[in-house]
């Protein structure tokens, strides 16, 4: 397949019939030409890709030397039908001025399914999908992490607001290859009979069971309703609505000096979690977190109500030693935004995998909650922060 390879063309990937012919892995598509993506904890978009060189970057690296943001300013929308196709990815650019790389990620969606529409496409006569309510179903789609205005050419093709509505999703469970849970993602679902899906002898027909040359001969009606649990969206999606929740592993958490930025914005109790990195002191009353594998950071994990309202001052207040990334929490696979350590790594000093750095044991013991069996406290000597 050659989505087991490194580089791909679209030649490999037609576009008809719809959907479309489609790789097997994630990827990032720019030019005609298709990138192999593999997870990885280490770097600070969470994924690393193959350049024409044969070299491994940071994607987000990557992304910027093509001038284009960061995965952390993108949001996940959900793909099932042809956009995921690299070769209608191509048609999207030279039809609607679709720009920069666009990144797709492989993924199983799980209490959902693609199915045959009622109507037919004016363009070319074909049946598109819709999303609806499958109880017991997995399937295989894909997820773009798209930019605000790869999402404004998105709305333009699938006619926002006739043919299809802009939704976070909000039934069943979609899960990336690394294990990463996409809570409520962005997606199209049907809009008005003629998206609806169609009902043959009373039931929908997935698309993964029936091809398109068939799909066409169906004869049927349009089903009252998809079934599916759904926010329509008002406006443009806001990168920073996704996800809901903040790790933090030092100041940031509930007790330490930082905590009343956050506790306004938080939308109930947070919880013990562990990232994957490591954690150090940098002899100034906070830690740093460097990205690893292994889940050895200890901390807290904060429901938000207002993500869009408080990350940017929390970028102000975290400074330019660090970086918000979007982690995948190992235990149970969920997103959340954390810092990580940009700054001089020289002066940074180890710590005890549970240590709380800046605080001596006799704070430590005097207030705050616990966090995996470490008390927290609020230190004197915390300063800026």
């Amino acid at each position: 397949m050659p989505g087991s390879t490194k580089l791909f063309t679209d030649a490999d990937y037609p576009a008809d019939p719809y959907p479309g012919v489609t790789p097997d892995c994630s990827f990032v598509h720019l030019d005609g030409v298709a990138r192999r993506l593999d997870p990885d904890p280490t770097r600070y978009a969470g994924w690393r890709v193959s350049t024409d060189g044969g070299r491994v970057e940071d994607l987000d690296d990557w992304l910027a030397a093509q001038g284009a943001p960061p995965l952390a300013a993108r949001v996940p929308v959900l793909s099932y039908g042809s956009n995921r196709c690299p070769s209608k990815i191509t048609w999207l650019r030279r039809q609607l001025g679709l720009s920069g790389p666009v990144v797709v990620l492989d993924v199983l969606t799980e209490g959902v399914a693609a199915v045959w529409a009622a109507g037919l496409r004016t363009r070319d006569g074909q049946r598109p999908a819709v999303l609806a309510a499958a109880p017991g179903v997995t399937e295989r789609h894909a997820l773009w992490l798209a930019t605000p205005a790869q999402v404004a050419v998105l709305d333009r093709c699938e006619g926002r607001g006739e043919r299809y509505r802009l939704v976070r999703l909000r039934t069943g469970r979609v899960r990336g290859a690394d294990g990463t849970v996409f809570d409520s993602p962005w997606c199209y679902l049907g809009a008005g009979p003629i998206r609806a899906p169609l009902l043959v002898a009373g039931a929908p027909v997935r698309c993964a069971e029936l091809r398109q040359q068939d799909a066409c001969r169906l004869i049927g009606t349009a089903a009252a309703t998809d079934g599916l649990d759904a926010d329509e969206v008002s406006g443009a999606p806001h990168p920073d609505q996704w996800p809901a929740t903040l790790f933090g592993y030092g100041l940031l958490q509930p007790g330490r000096s930082g905590w009343p930025l956050v506790a306004p914005h938080a939308a109930g109790p947070g919880r013990a979690a562990r990232a994957r990195g490591t954690r150090y002191d940098t002899g100034l009353g906070w830690p740093a977190m460097l990205l690893g594998e292994h889940p050895d950071v200890p901390g807290t994990l904060t429901p938000l109500r207002d993500p869009v309202g408080l990350l940017p001052a929390l970028d102000e207040y975290e400074g330019p030693d660090y970086r918000r990334v979007r982690l995948t929490l190992p235990h149970d696979g969920a997103v959340t935004w954390a810092y990580a350590w940009v700054g001089d790594r020289g002066r940074l000093r180890a710590t005890g995998r549970d240590d709380t750095p800046g605080c001596t044991a006799a704070t430590n013991s005097a207030a705050g909650s616990g966090i995996n069996g470490q008390p927290i406290g609020v230190q004197d000597t915390e300063i800026r922060r």
